[in-house]
């Protein structure tokens, strides 16, 4: 199904197109085998656009172990509403065994997130892409000004990409703010995480999660106790610019 293509050059073409567009793009060229991240947040609104051009639409979900109840309500709310199967990706039992036997539960409150990420969420999504073409994110340049403020139409993922397999990622919802998003949510009457209603905006394992505060950039109540430049857990490390 899969043909190659000029990425920078369909960066440059579809950067100003609409989300629609780009996934008209991604499953022109990859088909079913484009698998879509679903995150248990606002990437609700992708899944929308993704099942409404191809019902058979290919969607996974991390499940670190650490989630929120309401956020694995939220997933069996979205595989109802759709009708889909939602592929629930979980760490390796003996790999979190260790962590948490030589450290504890919370060893990421001393020594940053990145371990802890790496083994519950980082490891399970290179397995999960070592086998695929393409996938789509919810990324949005506004989420984080620091880190994702590049965010590509389409771009060759670098973080995942290895010397057998060259893989594909496309970001449809890069240009949309949050306003657009919610009013998306809200104009369509879609299921959302019910942690929304309480402050909580960007939502991610319940200890490394916050409701953040009028005026507060949403990816402060991420990781709260790190500096704002670390706050990325490696899955879109590709996002992060070089600076001298």
């Amino acid at each position: 199904m899969s043909q190659p293509f000029d990425v920078a050059a369909m960066a440059t073409l579809y950067a100003n197109k609409s989300p629609q567009d780009i996934l008209k793009f991604a499953f022109e060229h990859f088909g079913d085998e484009l698998c879509l991240s679903f995150s248990g947040a606002e990437d609700v609104v992708l899944v929308d656009m993704a099942w409404k051009l191809n019902k058979n639409v290919n969607v996974f979900s991390l499940d670190t172990g650490r989630l929120h109840p309401e956020t694995y309500r939220f997933i069996e709310q979205v595989r109802e509403h759709y009708g889909i199967a939602i592929e629930v990706l979980s760490p390796e039992a003996a790999a979190v065994e260790a962590l948490v036997k030589e450290k504890g539960l919370y060893s990421f409150l001393k020594d940053s997130h990145g371990e802890c990420c790496g083994i519950r969420k980082i490891a399970p999504l290179r397995r999960k892409l070592s086998t695929a073409k393409a996938w789509a994110t919810g990324q949005r340049r506004d989420q984080s000004p620091g880190t994702r403020s590049q965010v590509a139409a389409v771009e060759i993922d670098t973080a995942f990409s290895t010397a057998q397999n060259t893989l594909y990622k496309f970001n449809p919802l890069a240009q949309m703010s949050s306003e657009d998003v919610w009013a998306y949510i809200r104009m369509l009457e879609l299921p959302y995480n019910s942690l929304h209603e309480r402050g909580f905006i960007s939502i991610g394992c319940e200890p490394c999660t916050r409701p953040v505060l009028p005026n507060q950039h949403e990816r402060e109540g991420r990781w709260w106790w790190e500096e704002a430049t670390q706050k990325e857990c490696g899955l879109h490390a590709g996002n992060l610019i070089a600076k001298n």
